[in-house]
């Protein structure tokens, strides 16, 4: 049973090796499937559209396309074999090259200074009498156009009046570059719409907005990108324009009095910028029409202006007689006259007049000789006049020169006088202040005179009551000590001597001092003690008790 047992065992061991071995090998096939194919993936099926460029795309599988396409639509792209309508732009993009092909190519790029016309190769005809595709299903010619800058479009790009040159043969359309319609200044451009309705009245020389022909509206000077297969422009100088009327012959014409006068002038003129369609239909001439722009002023010139300009001077010139052109007068009235009629005139037909001279009249020679005789003659006696005139004028300058002069010295002196009085008002005035200045300088030095008198009258009255008060103190303290020597004036007197001469005689009779003349002054020397050498009696004591007292009474008064 055991022998049984390890031989399944290893049975089974070894079938779950070669499982595991199977499984091991699917996964190995597998990764390595799938790095294939991400390999191939990324080798063959991707697709890199740098900047600048788009990737035209073509189906190699699916269904026919029918006869009536020519390319597959961008809505079906993937169903049918052929040419997508679709473009891929810059990025990265992964297509099977089994199904599809593509073609990397530069996008269309309008350069500056140009625009373009798309011209799509593919979709619905054009209905009769269209010329430009209004829809965007439609066959032909587009009505927008594209201006300066880059379009992902699947087309060839060339120039105008030039044969498109083709690289490659999957493109859809055409971009024809024209240049844009410039309108400098000074000049307006004349719209004609080249495609559009027809007009509700086909003899109207200006056509409703939106209809086939020329238009009310105008552009004013600049820069447009405009269609030429829809509209076009024609430039219409409006600046002022100058001619002599001798142009395409003299002029001249016969007075009232039967001579011949011949004359020659400048006009100057432009046309109404705001007429200047109008302008433009009824004078543009196949001549004179020299692709965009317009040469009207010949026209203008031929048709207008001057067959005006002759017409008036005919008439109006018959009515004056020779003479009269001689005359200044006559000559300024039919100037005025000339300008104002050529004004009127042309400013019906749209053509503004800014100036119409005469610039030279030449007036019969048979009579011009002795007109201006009587010209000279009477323009010497109007100088003659003037003369006398001028003579009185200068006399009556000299007396209005001397009146001047006169009046100038007369001023002079007013001024003198005027100067002096008001320099004497001046130092007067300054005098006046001066001597205020110096009252007022006398009243306070007199005030502060009369404050230091006071100041010096109180220090007198207050040391006078000082001594007058020392004085008082002193004699309080001779009264004092001479009522301590009992009203006695003498005994105070004596008194005050011996206390005086006592130090002195001290000093002398020093060696002295026992003699018996020194007890005389010994009750006035404290100082000495003549206590034990004087014999003091009884009835001497009251009088030293009195001197003492009254030397103390003295010196307390003193203080």
């Amino acid at each position: 049973m055991s022998v049984n047992f390890d031989n399944s065992s290893q049975a089974e061991a070894l079938r779950r090796l070669r499982r595991a071995g199977s499984f091991g090998a699917i996964a190995l096939v597998g990764i390595g499937g799938l790095v294939g194919l991400t390999l191939w993936v990324f080798m063959f099926c991707q697709i890199e559209v740098p900047s600048g460029k788009i990737a035209v795309l073509t189906k190699k599988t699916g269904q026919e396309i029918s006869n009536e396409m020519e390319i597959v639509p961008e809505e079906q792209s993937g169903k049918f074999k052929g040419i997508e309508e679709k473009v891929l732009t810059e990025g990265r993009y992964f297509y099977n090259p089994w199904n599809w092909d593509w073609d990397v190519v530069s996008q269309v790029e309008v350069p500056e200074n140009r625009l373009g016309v798309r011209i799509r190769l593919y979709g619905d005809d054009l209905g009769y009498g269209n010329l430009i595709a209004e829809k965007q299903t439609e066959k032909g010619i587009f009505g927008e156009v594209l201006r300066p800058g880059r379009y992902p479009l699947n087309a060839i790009v060339y120039e105008a009046n030039t044969q498109p040159k083709p690289n490659r043969n999957n493109f859809i359309e055409l971009v024809e570059l024209h240049q844009p319609v410039v309108i400098p200044a000074g000049f307006i451009g004349v719209v004609t719409l080249l495609s559009g309705p027809p007009a509700d009245d086909p003899n109207q020389l200006i056509v409703e907005a939106g209809k086939r022909g020329v238009q009310k509206e105008t552009l004013d000077p600049g820069v447009y990108y405009i269609n030429p297969y829809v509209k076009r422009v024609n430039l219409v100088d409006c600046r002022s324009q100058r001619f002599n009327l001798s142009t395409g012959g003299e002029m001249g014409f016969p007075s009232r009095d039967g001579f011949w006068v011949k004359l020659d002038g400048r006009i100057e003129f432009r046309v109404d910028p705001v007429r200047a369609a109008e302008v433009f239909v009824t004078y543009n001439d196949g001549f004179n029409d020299r692709g965009n722009d317009a040469v009207v002023e010949e026209e203008i010139i031929q048709k207008i202006i001057l067959p005006n300009a002759r017409s008036f001077c005919r008439l109006r010139g018959s009515d004056n007689s020779g003479r009269d052109f001689i005359l200044g007068e006559k000559r300024l009235e039919f100037q005025q006259d000339f300008q104002k009629t050529l004004e009127e005139l042309c400013e019906t037909q749209g053509i503004e007049i800014i100036q119409a001279l005469i610039t030279r009249i030449s007036p019969p020679q048979q009579i011009a000789l002795p007109v201006r005789q009587r010209q000279i003659a009477a323009q010497q006696s109007e100088q003659y006049v003037k003369e006398i005139e001028q003579q009185l004028s200068e006399q009556n300058l000299k007396v209005e020169q001397e009146l001047v002069k006169q009046k100038q010295v007369l001023i002079a002196v007013e001024q003198e006088v005027v100067k002096l009085t008001v320099e004497a008002q001046r130092q007067q005035e300054v005098a006046v202040i001066g001597a205020e200045q110096r009252r007022k300088v006398a009243e306070v030095e007199l005030s502060a005179a009369k404050d230091q008198a006071d100041a010096i009258t109180a220090r007198g009255n207050a040391a006078a009551e000082v001594i007058n008060f020392e004085n008082e103190a002193e004699a309080a303290g001779w009264k004092k000590s001479v009522e301590a020597y009992g009203d006695s004036g003498d005994e105070f007197a004596r008194w005050v001597l011996l206390k005086k001469l006592a130090p002195s005689y001290r000093q002398l009779m020093v060696n002295t001092a026992d003699s018996p003349l020194m007890d005389i002054f010994s009750e006035f020397n404290p100082e000495v003690e003549t206590a034990d050498k004087l014999e003091i009696k009884p009835e001497t004591k009251p009088t030293e008790d009195k001197n003492a007292r009254s030397d103390n009474q003295d010196s307390g008064a003193q203080e």
